[in-house]
């Protein structure tokens, strides 16, 4: 199942980081109002209800920050399970 597997992977490897950020996101806000719980996701919706704008650009600022990283992280991991993928070597 070897060869098989490289190939299953880049689908599940392109997948799972959209999934992860998606449900970071939701999740904590759900979460947070929900059980009550003061976090970054609660914080950012009160800010938005009260139109505190320097507070709601701060955290889509996070949000944006850690997603970007999530699909680095994702795109390195490609070149880890497909080595026939190069990012660096491009042809113009």
């Amino acid at each position: 199942y070897g060869h098989v597997f490289r190939n299953a992977m880049l689908l599940v490897i392109a997948g799972i980081p959209q999934a992860l950020i998606e449900v970071f996101f939701a999740g904590s806000l759900l979460i947070e109002t929900i059980f009550g719980l003061d976090g970054l996701g609660r914080m950012s919706y009160e800010a938005a209800v009260s139109r505190d704008y320097p507070i709601v650009f701060g955290t889509l600022f996070l949000f944006t920050l850690f997603g970007l990283l999530i699909k680095l992280i994702g795109d390195l991991c490609y070149t880890l399970v497909d080595p026939r993928i190069d990012f660096s070597a491009r042809s113009a």
